[in-house]
């Protein structure tokens, strides 16, 4: 315990200590170590853009893995979303509606118990569970590195705690209909659970290189088949909500095509059509900051449309 909480103590001090991110155009304000009483605290970085104004509304784009949005430079991959970037270029355009974007950053060795849809895990049998909490990544380490998953948690600190006080302290839309959420691989499928939990909240969610694996395996993996049951069963409603997929086919991509044509068969069939909801099939791209940069306007323009 002692050593637990050691460790928990050196991920505050360095994401305290952490340089703020220099945006291209607009300015970041961090909310250091930001508390929650159901996951640890993180950072959240808020970029607005240039002109920003209490005078005005905004609409209010979260994002998970919010280290990784602004940046490259202090990145460990050196890559990063161009966030700041894309959406200033589209405002200037009037393509899109003005727009603040929460970037949240993740919890470190609890990323994968904070992304991981729980209830869909827990439609698995004891023995499956079990088995995944052991699965490993190509390096040995665990994938959830001897966590359990609590995505719920995760999606309470969003929208009981962070919403609010976002709320209250920007100048924001606060309705369905102005509130988006977005991320990419693990941040995908926890963006796909969030608009499905809560559907009052979020209207919509881009979901890039969604994981649907849930680990880094396909060999008797019983994941995709309860995420696709859960999908089946709980999306939102298509009149209300727009929801936007993405893959490529390359490095971790390679093995999201089949699985994605099975999540757009079950948009099919709960009424999604072109209006409310887009996949699109990138071939040759990785799974990458890079990659997800190059088509970042595309989820923009669909979810954010003027």
């Amino acid at each position: 315990m002692k050593y637990i909480f050691l460790l928990l103590c050196l991920v505050s001090t360095f994401q305290s200590s952490a340089q703020l991110p220099v945006p291209s155009s607009g300015k970041i304000i961090r909310h250091d170590s930001f508390a929650s009483q159901f996951v640890t605290a993180r950072n959240v970085d808020v970029w607005l853009p240039q002109g920003y104004s209490p005078k005005k509304k905004y609409a209010v784009l979260y994002m998970h893995d919010g280290q990784m949005l602004y940046d490259s430079s202090l990145n460990w991959n050196k890559q990063e979303w161009g966030v700041d970037e894309t959406i200033t270029r589209l405002m200037k355009e009037k393509k899109i509606k003005d727009v603040i974007v929460v970037g949240v950053w993740n919890g470190g060795k609890y990323r994968h118990t904070d992304y991981f849809p729980q209830k869909p895990f827990e439609h698995l049998t004891q023995q499956e569970r079990d088995t995944l909490y052991y699965a490993k990544r190509t390096n040995g380490a665990l994938v959830f590195q001897g966590e359990k998953v609590h995505s719920d948690l995760y999606l309470k600190f969003l929208v009981t705690e962070l919403k609010p006080f976002i709320d209250k302290t920007y100048s924001t839309k606060t309705d369905r209909a102005n509130t988006f959420i977005g991320g990419s691989s693990m941040g995908g499928l926890i963006s796909m659970y969030a608009i499905c939990e809560y559907p009052d909240v979020f209207g919509g969610a881009a979901c890039l290189s969604t994981h649907w694996p849930g680990v880094f395996s396909m060999d008797d993996n019983p994941v995709p088949a309860v995420f696709m049951n859960y999908l089946r069963n709980h999306l939102p409603s298509p009149a209300t909500h727009k929801i936007y997929f993405d893959y490529g086919d390359a490095t971790l991509d390679a093995l999201y095509p089949p699985l994605q044509k099975m999540a757009d068969e079950i948009m099919k069939e709960k009424g999604f059509t072109a209006s409310n909801w887009i996949t699109k099939y990138f071939p040759g791209e990785d799974h990458s900051e890079n990659a997800w940069q190059k088509r970042l306007d595309i989820p923009l323009l669909f979810l954010l449309k003027r």
